[in-house]
């Protein structure tokens, strides 16, 4: 499909997630492969029947994409970046897949089990632990990636575009302090135009919810 996108994301959030909302990431692909996509809005607080049949658990991002409706951020990233150059053919493109996944189910989770432990129960001992497991898995992505500037194929995909997304919280928090490969692939990474747009565009989308919530 090449016609827009529709991405959905919430109308609003309070000020310690703007710029992780993971709408960010599916922004972020749009922008490199040159897809246009109008944003959609659905309350963050009072979740509506709408919300939840289009995505299940009553989170953010969801696309439609022509007669398709797709949730869950990877799966939506999968889907867009097929037949352009961020998800190659062949056994690489299983190598693209099976990154797409560790990123999520090896690397992520672990990042959103020390946030929760931290940021939202405030439980110290906690935090420390999952802090440990955290460590240990980044320090085994840095040896993965010894060597490389990326993650497949010594191009850019759409599995270093997750993963970068994924280690931008841990690094925020000093998580990538001491691990010099990692430093330098996210800065490879962000750096890149589309991630600065999407960026922006995503913060722009929060200051302008808040200037409809003063109105």
């Amino acid at each position: 499909m090449t016609g827009p996108v529709t991405l959905t994301t919430y109308d609003w959030v309070p000020q310690s997630p703007r710029g992780h909302v993971r709408d960010l990431r599916v922004r972020w692909l749009l922008e490199e492969i040159g897809r246009p996509y109008r944003v959609e809005t659905t309350p963050l607080m009072d979740k509506t029947p709408e919300h939840f049949a289009q995505q299940p658990f009553g989170q953010v991002p969801f696309v439609r994409d022509g007669d398709l409706v797709l949730f869950e951020s990877g799966a939506i990233l999968l889907h867009l970046a097929r037949d352009t150059p961020l998800l190659p053919g062949g056994d690489d493109g299983a190598r693209v897949l099976q990154w797409v996944i560790a990123g999520l189910n090896s690397v992520e989770v672990w990042a959103m089990f020390w946030v929760v432990a931290k940021l939202f129960r405030k439980d110290d001992e906690a935090a420390a632990r999952e802090a440990v497991l955290l460590g240990q898995r980044l320090g085994q992505l840095e040896a993965a990636l010894a060597g490389k500037d990326w993650l497949v194929a010594d191009r850019f995909t759409v599995a270093d575009l997750l993963m970068a997304d994924i280690l931008r919280i841990p690094a925020a928090h000093g998580f990538l302090d001491g691990l010099p490969g990692l430093q330098a692939y996210l800065a490879r990474a962000t750096g890149r135009p589309a991630c600065g747009k999407a960026l922006a565009d995503q913060m722009a989308h929060w200051a302008e919810a808040d200037r409809r919530r003063a109105a």
